[in-house]
């Protein structure tokens, strides 16, 4: 359906998966989220997908938690919000190859979202930001034992504890995206990609896969089970009037730091 939260295209053995909330700068709702949660469940045994595309409509690739929603709801709603990462989970339970086409801002939820993919090629119109820090939240999406772990803590660090912007030049300096491409450009080089993906041998491949993100998590899952402790306790202490009345200084920021 064209009005759809998520977009879903299959073609060739690729499926592009785009977030369809342009309005709102593809907040991820609750509608949107579960929709995520029900296609990389359905596509994971679907012999008609063998790689999928991650994007977003509009000029952002995704703002994070819609914390109008959240702040509109009750508190256990928001603590479940923050402190759940289906999506995430869905994602890493794919099996199969995930690339990241970063089309414009993904800030907090929304570098999480990101940072879940296998590969993510960014238009020069990307930007990344993680603003748990200024919302007043946690994250239990995995960002803080990622984020350090591709950086290094002195960059992971400059990151999220000033909620800074990155450029996708920078970002590329650093390692962070694979490469940076013209707007126009950014889908036919992910198709690119996938293509190169699906022809290679599909079980090796997934297999592949697995045992690079097994043996990266040997650590790694450690400091998850830290991080989600943390983000639960924390999570209890929030309220909707708390993430309201931050939201808008958020936003404001947000806005004075992308402006071109």
């Amino acid at each position: 359906m064209a009005d759809s939260v998520l977009r879903i295209e299959t073609t060739d053995g690729v499926t592009t998966l785009t977030l369809n909330r342009p309005e709102a700068m593809n907040a991820l709702s609750r509608a949107l989220r579960s929709a995520l949660v029900d296609a990389f469940t359905r596509l994971r045994d679907d012999d008609a997908t063998g790689v999928v595309i991650l994007t977003g409509a509009g000029r952002a690739f995704c703002a994070g938690l819609d914390l109008k929603e959240l702040g509109s709801g009750s508190a256990t709603e928001a603590a479940s919000a923050v402190a759940g990462a289906d999506t995430v989970r869905a994602m890493a339970d794919f099996g199969k190859p995930i690339i990241g086409a970063i089309n414009g801002v993904a800030i907090t939820g929304g570098f999480e979202l990101a940072l879940a993919c296998d590969v993510l090629i960014a238009s020069n119109a990307a930007r990344f930001a993680d603003t748990h820090a200024r919302v007043g939240i946690l994250p239990g999406w995995g960002l803080s034992q990622k984020l350090s772990r591709l950086l290094g803590p002195y960059r992971a660090k400059e990151l999220s504890l000033t909620g800074n912007y990155l450029s996708a030049e920078q970002a590329a300096a650093w390692g962070l995206v694979n490469r940076v491409v013209a707007p126009d450009d950014l889908l036919p080089t992910c198709r690119a990609l996938a293509a190169d993906m699906l022809s290679c041998d599909p079980a090796v491949m997934r297999a592949y896969k697995r045992v690079i993100d097994t043996g990266y998590a040997e650590t790694f899952g450690n400091g998850l089970r830290i991080e989600a402790e943390a983000a639960k306790a924390h999570a209890k202490t929030l309220t909707p009037e708390l993430l309201a009345a931050r939201r808008a200084n958020v936003q404001d920021r947000g806005r004075a730091q992308t402006k071109e």
